[in-house]
């Protein structure tokens, strides 16, 4: 089978919803999913994505990222998510994908490439080993949602 990796347009944020929303069920997250299209068009400044397709011109995985900027290091490429569809895995599209994704941060002369990977997500640990990743295990994440948000106060 033949993988085609492409930017994203407009047309394909349904797609890239669904996988985004996959992958949450994925990773035992599927309720925290509030992101829809129309959001997706109003903030696509912000971000930047990758579609793999089949043959048919199926989507069948995503790279979504944007750029940062680290105090340390600076101008950097955030992999927010790596996707590959069920049926699809361990056929190279993941390689593939991250090859694209840091072919994007030469491109755009980053300092960095910076992603996640769930502790117990044992295929994406062992291929991120695989590529030369250094997995930190020091750091810990901090979120507030948009309820936290509007009502932080110390």
């Amino acid at each position: 089978m033949k993988i085609t990796i492409r930017k994203a347009t407009q047309d394909d944020y349904p797609a890239i919803l669904e996988m985004i929303k996959a992958l949450a069920v994925f990773e035992k997250a599927g309720d925290k999913v509030s992101n829809t299209v129309e959001q997706m068009i109003e903030e696509q400044a912000f971000f930047r994505c990758l579609i793999a397709e089949n043959d048919q011109h199926q989507p069948v995985a995503i790279a979504l990222y944007f750029f940062a900027y680290y105090t340390w290091v600076g101008k950097s490429l955030y992999l927010d998510d790596l996707y590959v569809k069920e049926t699809y895995r361990k056929q190279g599209i993941a390689t593939q994908l991250l090859r694209a994704v840091f072919d994007v941060a030469r491109e755009e002369n980053c300092h960095r490439v910076r992603w996640q990977v769930l502790n117990w997500n044992e295929n994406a640990l062992a291929l991120y080993r695989k590529c030369g990743a250094t997995i930190d295990s020091e750091w810990s994440n901090c979120d507030f949602d948009r309820e936290g948000i509007v009502n932080f106060s110390i």
